[in-house]
């Protein structure tokens, strides 16, 4: 059964993690951080929002969100986007993204096993 109700310090982590990758979108035109970061935090951005209301331990949480972005990704090279309709709404082209790259399923990778990482730490701590 899954306990929903709000995490606010997960609530809290999505938000400022939001403001980053707007910040990013935003602001910074090429280099590392708009090329790389922004998809390393973006699975950060989804797991925070998930366990902002979902209270249930998933211990494999990140793999699911993992997994989720590479499907979203291998959709890119399929060109989702234009086939549901979507290709003038450009909302859609930037929440989804058009254009596949391998790089990104990488960064998703990292995203994801520092994820995994933090809550392996953060499950020891509370055990303590």
């Amino acid at each position: 059964m899954v306990k929903i109700g709000v995490n606010f310090k997960f609530l809290f982590a999505f938000t400022i993690v939001l403001i980053m990758e707007i910040i990013i979108a935003v602001f910074i035109k090429n280099g590392f951080v708009r090329e790389y970061m922004g998809d390393v935090l973006v699975v950060v951005l989804i797991y925070c929002f998930i366990k902002t209301f979902v209270r249930n331990e998933f211990k494999f949480l990140p793999l699911y969100v993992f997994i989720f972005a590479v499907l979203i990704e291998i959709g890119q090279y399929f060109n989702f986007v234009g086939r549901l309709g979507l290709s003038d709404v450009k909302m859609a082209g930037i929440i989804l993204g058009t254009t596949f790259d391998m790089r990104d399923i990488i960064c998703y990778l990292a995203g994801s096993l520092g994820l995994f990482l933090f809550a392996f730490i953060a499950g020891k701590r509370q055990k303590q």
